[in-house]
């Protein structure tokens, strides 16, 4: 769909991709930094518009990307969420949470309580992209 964001592949981070689902690094969430999408390939606005097996691959792909953040960036917590009301393109959010990171225990849309970015593992960036294309 041409005025669709999540349709439209520039100047994302694609940490994995194949026919069916792209993974990509979340970059404009600057206090979060540890945050992924899941998205879709084709423009699919729901879950239930996917078929028995697409789902299962689908859910697959997040919970493969929420064991490798685990891994990489042990937190106290992996928020997954999928809401589409802005963007009606089926995509997860898989977000690493940190008791020290700008919006805990709130959501990440919520205001920060402060600007601490927290820090993170070396390399974790190529950690993250060797795991999810192994």
């Amino acid at each position: 769909m041409a005025k669709c964001p999540l349709c439209q592949t520039q100047g994302e981070t694609i940490l994995y991709q194949d026919e069916m689902v792209r993974v990509i690094l979340v970059t404009d969430q600057v206090l979060t930094p540890a945050y992924c999408r899941v998205i879709w390939q084709d423009h699919v606005a729901e879950m239930t518009d996917l078929t028995e097996s697409q789902r299962q691959y689908l859910m697959h792909v997040v919970y493969q990307v929420e064991t490798i953040m685990r891994d990489i960036f042990n937190p106290i917590k992996i928020n997954l969420a999928s809401f589409g009301t802005m963007v009606p393109h089926q995509h997860w959010h898989v977000i690493a949470r940190f008791e020290d990171d700008a919006y805990y225990p709130d959501s990440i849309w919520s205001s920060p309580r402060h600007h601490h970015v927290p820090k993170l593992p070396d390399n974790w960036r190529l950690h993250l992209t060797e795991a999810l294309n192994a």
